[in-house]
């Protein structure tokens, strides 16, 4: 069991790097986890956000091939895309292609005019992710499941419902861990009281999970 275990794990790992990012879910359906995290969007806002995920690489892929290596990640109908583009022209036109998937929002084009990144490169955003998502964790002043997390080259990207007040503490910890470049915020931000709102009550004897 445990060796299956180990070769499901170089699996997953193998797949995310393949994808030329780390994209990090910080809660939601964890791998090795006992629980489904509270995910502050609607389960129909979530969907969407999968359909446009599936539909905008995929049109990428049709309309531009190899010349771009990118990752489509959305939140809250934000589709962050990130990754390399061979030309100018090329990391243009996904503006356009992702844009026009049914129920974007709006897109944050992130991806570099360069060689697709190395191995290497997608190593190291691997470990700077599960960083993140470790001291996301550990904070006391922080509901960790909040937060989507994506990394590339180095480059951190925040995304989740937030409020201003969990948006800085949250930028604040992943600036301080070693490999950061840059932080980039694109957080759909909340006031206190909508938190409040939305924030499932525990019931007896539960916690809230982090």
């Amino acid at each position: 069991m445990k060796k299956l275990a180990l070769t499901l794990s170089a699996a997953v790992l193998a797949s995310m790097l393949a994808t030329g990012c780390a994209p990090l879910l910080i809660g939601g359906a964890m791998v090795g986890g006992v629980s489904v995290a509270t995910d502050r969007r609607t389960s129909g806002t979530q969907l969407e956000d999968e359909t446009i995920e599936i539909k905008a690489s995929a049109r990428v892929r049709e309309q531009l091939g190899d010349k771009v290596h990118v990752t489509v990640n959305s939140y809250n109908r934000v589709a962050l895309v990130t990754g390399e583009a061979t030309t100018e022209e090329a990391r243009s036109a996904l503006d356009r292609i992702v844009g026009g998937v049914e129920n974007v929002g709006r897109v944050i084009n992130e991806v570099a005019v360069m060689p697709a990144s190395s191995l290497g490169s997608r190593s190291s955003d691997v470990v700077i992710a599960s960083k993140v998502k470790a001291k996301f964790i550990d904070a006391r002043d922080l509901l960790s499941n909040a937060f989507y997390v994506v990394v590339e080259r180095g480059n951190v990207y925040l995304m989740g419902r937030v409020t201003e007040r969990e948006a800085n503490r949250a930028t604040e910890i992943a600036r301080q861990i070693s490999g950061v470049n840059k932080v980039v915020r694109a957080f759909d931000l909340i006031s206190e009281e909508e938190l409040a709102r939305i924030t499932p009550k525990p019931k007896n004897g539960e916690t809230t999970t982090r």
